[in-house]
């Protein structure tokens, strides 16, 4: 009995083995690389001399690094309830069509969620176009004039997660959904039975029991929106980008434009703790509250 457990111990070694170095030659090493990098001056490629916390101490007196934290922060509140809240509302509606009418429905909002962004850019570049754009015409109806929308400041970022969430709520729709169909009908016939009505079902009975699979949505579009780049860089093209700055776009810019390798380093360092830390730490309060 006893070899035959050490010999099953072994096999599951074997097993994991390949995902394990995987893990370390594709993730952890370049980590480790990379905070390393972070204490030097060198370039993009090259070496570079060991130069201690100074990189980290200019990151923190750096006013473009504010700004791109500051905008970053704002896209994230722009995005992340709103887009988990639509994604619960689309997925309740969608729950209670049957047959080919919720396939349908489902893979309408499902499709944008698996176009290339650069076509999502260039659809909505085209909508929002000044001369012939269709969503010039409730923007002149409310503005009274023709509005760039991704040349104004103000506008700009609304209008990047407004892209956003059209882009990536139906991955979403499909987790609130399979969550739906996770609890039990009987459940609603016995409150039903008890002439409980709709928003009382919702509060006592669906969100409670939704709320696992809504903690990881949050969670989820938390790392995701904290990473935010494609968009805000494609849409940025031909206007001034450091307004509009965020942190991956600001990396980008110290690494491959100025070639400063170890100070974009020491910003990807600084971004990779704040994802950590704000998604654990999200995601053990949003568990902590749907088990009391």
């Amino acid at each position: 009995m006893i070899r035959n457990h050490r010999r099953e111990i072994g096999i599951a070694y074997l097993l994991i083995l390949p995902f394990v170095l995987t893990y370390g030659m594709l993730f952890l090493w370049p980590t480790i690389q990379m905070v390393f990098l972070s204490f030097t001056d060198a370039p993009l490629i090259g070496p570079g001399k060991w130069i201690g916390l100074e990189n980290y101490v200019e990151m923190f007196d750096d006013r473009r690094f504010w700004t791109s934290v500051k905008n970053t922060s704002y896209f994230v509140a722009l995005t992340v309830v709103p887009n988990t809240l639509i994604g619960l509302a689309i997925a309740m509606m969608v729950s209670r069509l049957k047959g080919w009418q919720q396939s349908l429905i489902l893979a309408m909002f499902f499709l944008p969620y698996i176009l290339p962004v650069s076509v999502v850019y260039r659809i909505w570049n085209w909508m929002f176009n000044v001369q012939f754009g269709i969503m010039q015409y409730p923007l002149s109806a409310i503005a009274g004039d023709t509005v760039n929308v991704f040349r104004t400041q103000w506008l700009f970022m609304p209008a990047v997660a407004f892209v956003t969430i059209w882009w990536t709520c139906g991955f979403n729709i499909l987790l609130f959904l399979a969550g739906l169909r996770s609890i039990s009908p009987d459940i609603y016939e016995a409150a039903a039975l008890d002439n409980a009505n709709r928003w009382t079902i919702f509060r006592r009975i669906t969100w409670p029991l939704i709320w696992p699979v809504t903690a990881l949505v949050l969670t989820i579009q938390l790392i995701l929106q904290l990473k935010i780049f494609d968009q805000v860089y494609l849409f940025v093209q031909g206007g001034r980008p450091d307004p509009s700055m965020v942190l991956v776009q600001y990396i980008y810019s110290q690494a491959f434009q100025k070639n400063e390798g170890g100070y974009a380093a020491a910003i990807a360092v600084a971004l990779f703790v704040i994802v950590i830390v704000f998604s654990v730490l999200q995601f053990q309060l949003l568990r902590s509250r749907g088990e009391k």
